[in-house]
């Protein structure tokens, strides 16, 4: 679920902070820059773990900052495909059910990755496992906030790097679509003997 990848970046320091520890103030620098984003093709940055190079530090004209190009390692959370994680319930729709990591909340299980015989409830906006024995159906609840055992089965990235100025467009409109857009998506799949809220398998 988590790696070490390697990345290199120029990291500005300004003025006010030449005072403090040169290796303090780089390290501060990049947890405020990653920390909790997501990098394209890398994954959610949650910590820097240690600095393995330091070049040299210029100054720009007319920037009193500080540069100092850097390679690190930054803890990253980037699952393998067919890793089996445990989340828990978010939301349900019609589309599917959205499960969260409490750190991560982009991942989603489309309804053809449900239990087979799973149907939404309507009333309860919530899915329901219909579990066959030889006693009969049993009505099995995916309620929110219920743990659940997940596998992974695919990643998406998506580049939301500004490609110029932003059309005009009528007030609240941009807003709405950027909610749309998501930077790192996984998807996941339950439809396996095992797999699902943790309650169905005691």
């Amino acid at each position: 679920m988590f790696l070490l990848a390697e990345m290199k970046d120029v990291i500005q320091i300004m003025p006010y902070n030449f005072g403090h520890d040169f290796k303090s103030s780089l390290e501060f620098g990049l947890n405020k820059k990653f920390a909790n984003k997501v990098v394209h093709n890398v994954g959610l940055c949650i910590v820097l773990f240690d600095i393995t190079h330091i070049g040299d530090s210029y100054i720009l004209p007319g920037n009193g900052a500080s540069h100092t190009p850097v390679t690190f390692r930054f803890i990253v959370f980037r699952p393998f495909i067919d890793e089996v994680l445990v989340a828990k319930v978010k939301s349900c729709t019609r589309e599917g059910v959205q499960v969260s990591l409490g750190f991560f909340d982009d991942i989603f299980i489309p309804y053809e990755y449900l239990q087979q015989k799973s149907k939404f409830v309507d009333a309860e906006q919530l899915w329901v496992w219909q579990y066959e024995t030889e006693e009969g159906s049993h009505d099995l609840y995916m309620d929110i906030n219920e743990e659940i055992r997940i596998r992974v089965i695919d990643e998406e990235f998506l580049d939301l790097t500004p490609e110029g100025p932003a059309p005009p467009t009528i007030e609240g409109e941009t807003k709405s679509l950027e909610t749309k857009k998501l930077p790192y998506t996984i998807t996941a799949s339950i439809s396996e003997s095992g797999l699902g809220l943790l309650s169905w398998w005691t």
